[in-house]
């Protein structure tokens, strides 16, 4: 897969991610994408910080929108080759500091099939 292409789907993961079209948002997925995040080892502990599908996507981001209702994400940088991208952006939600995160997507024919957060 072309850069210019991983770099479409990242923009449109932000897209989608920031207006919180959480089923636009999951069409980007495959359907047994798998999804790491320290925020959602915090939050459900019972998870490892790991979730897999979309269904539990869809439980993780939707809890997400509805505890942190300004949670925006500001894209600092992308590096996309092979069939990953990796993200940078700037994390913001009203009274708390910014974070600076980083993501990795793993892409297969047109999809994300795993998605890791780092906190920076």
């Amino acid at each position: 897969m072309t850069p210019e292409k991983l770099q479409s789907i990242a923009f449109k993961w932000f897209e989608t991610f920031n207006n919180k079209e959480l089923e636009k948002l999951l069409s980007l997925y495959d359907d047994d994408a798998s999804h790491f995040s320290p925020k959602l080892k915090i939050h459900k502990p019972e998870t490892n910080g790991f979730v897999t599908g979309k269904q539990a996507l869809r439980e993780w981001w939707q809890d997400a929108f509805d505890r942190l209702p300004s949670l925006s994400y500001k894209v600092t940088s992308l590096t996309a080759n092979g069939d990953r991208v990796f993200m940078e952006y700037i994390r913001t939600v009203d009274n708390e500091e910014e974070m600076l995160i980083a993501e990795v997507l793993d892409i297969r024919e047109d999809k994300i099939v795993a998605s890791r957060v780092y906190h920076g």
